[in-house]
Parts: structure tokens; sequence; C-alpha cells
């Protein structure tokens, strides 16, 4: 028993550390990486064409179909630890609601609960 708890407590860890990164744009480290350019150095990006919007959007939802599938044989833990990630994607008491994260919380739980159709 003293091993599971030290695992569980390991695994707590590391997946807070992972979420504090979140907070620095998807997981990277505090500052900006090595060898790229700063806010007063932009890069210019091209306009994404239409094409390419739609090529994008048909990945995102053969990306969220595969999320399902997995969510489905997924066990109790496992489905209870991605609602958990949904409450970290929150907004943090006493911070603006922004509407994109509100979304894409309340998204994580509607693929969850889309998934237990197919248990």
């Amino acid at each position: 028993m003293p091993r599971q708890n030290s695992d569980a407590c390991r695994q707590a860890i590391q997946r807070q550390q992972a979420l504090s990164r979140w907070d620095n744009e998807g997981g990277a480290g505090a500052g900006p990486p090595a060898g790229h350019a700063t806010d007063k150095e932009q890069i210019s990006t091209p306009d994404m064409s239409n094409a390419d919007l739609v090529a994008l959007r048909v990945r995102v939802i053969a990306l969220e179909n595969l999320l399902i599938a997995m969510l489905a044989t997924a066990s109790d833990q496992q489905r209870e630890l991605a609602r958990e990630m949904a409450g970290y994607i929150s907004p943090r008491p006493g911070f603006t609601h922004h509407p994109l994260t509100l979304h894409a919380a309340a998204h994580m739980i509607d693929l969850i609960e889309r998934s237990s159709r197919f248990r």
C-alpha cells in the first residue's frame, strides 16, 4: 500500500508540474525558448487559406473521434482524470472568464460524456 501512495503522489506531482506549464503557452517552459523570436521580434506567418482551415477542421474532427474511442475503453479512474483536467483549464478564482477557455473546458466534458455511449 505505501508503494501505491508513493506512486499516486509522484503522479500527482508530475501532473501538477505539467499543468503549471500550460500557463506559458501550452506546456512550454518559462521564458522564450532559446533561438526563438521574442515579443519584440515577430516572425510573419502567412494567413491560412480556406483549404487550410478545412483541412485543420477535418483533422480536429478525426482527433476528437479517436479520443472518444479511447475514452470509451478507458478505466473510470482515467475518465475521472480527464474530467479533472477540464477543471484545470477553467478560469481560476479572481481571473477573468474567457469565453474560449470556458468553451474548451465544456467541450472536454462533452467528449467524455459522448464516449459513455460506446462503453
